[in-house]
């Protein structure tokens, strides 16, 4: 090889070296963001005025990341009632409670006989907020029975869940995740 073609080559290598390293950037990208979801096994959906219903929670966490914190708070549009923690914790409406383990228990109390609804909120500390919702229904015995005392309604006690409503949040699979080049 002449001496003008290594010359070329080292200025080639040395101009491909500074363009990486000043690509590079020593920030970390750690992924500080799970998706979630809380899972429940069916639920009675027909309850009477001071009967009390157990509502058997497990949070699933895609991913796991130490600093992550879970909050539960719940919203009644229809009815009268208490949720209430394993613990014996009340649970005011609207105010958020920190949740300190994925598998945990809630007790719902009627305290009407009209149909009832409650709302339960689950989100995580993250920029921005996840936010987890199910929503479960409750009729009153005397309220639904027909003509012939029968009160069958179909319903398979399974809660309705709906989908995170923070469009805020993105949920990207992890094999979409944009990975930058670490530089040692």
């Amino acid at each position: 090889m002449n001496r003008k073609g290594l010359s070329a080559l080292v200025c080639a290598l040395t101009g491909m070296t500074f363009s990486m390293l000043a690509s590079c950037s020593d920030d970390l990208d750690v992924q500080q963001s799970y998706p979630f979801t809380v899972e429940t096994m069916p639920v009675p959906t027909r309850i009477v005025k001071g009967e009390t219903v157990e509502i058997r929670c497990e949070l699933k966490r895609e991913g796991r990341f130490s600093d992550a914190r879970y909050t539960v708070r719940y919203f009644q549009p229809d009815g009268e009632g208490t949720l209430r923690m394993d613990d014996g914790m009340v649970l005011l409406p609207n105010d958020r409670y920190p949740l300190d383990r994925e598998v945990f228990r809630l007790y719902y109390t009627s305290e009407c006989e009209d149909q009832q609804s409650i709302d339960i909120y689950f989100e995580d500390n993250s920029e921005p907020a996840q936010l987890f919702q199910l929503t479960f229904s409750f009729n009153s015995e005397d309220a639904d029975m027909d003509d012939d005392g029968n009160g069958d309604s179909g319903d398979d006690g399974a809660p309705l869940v709906v989908p995170p409503i923070d469009t805020a949040a993105v949920l990207l699979p992890a094999d979409t995740l944009i990975r930058k080049p670490i530089c040692l």
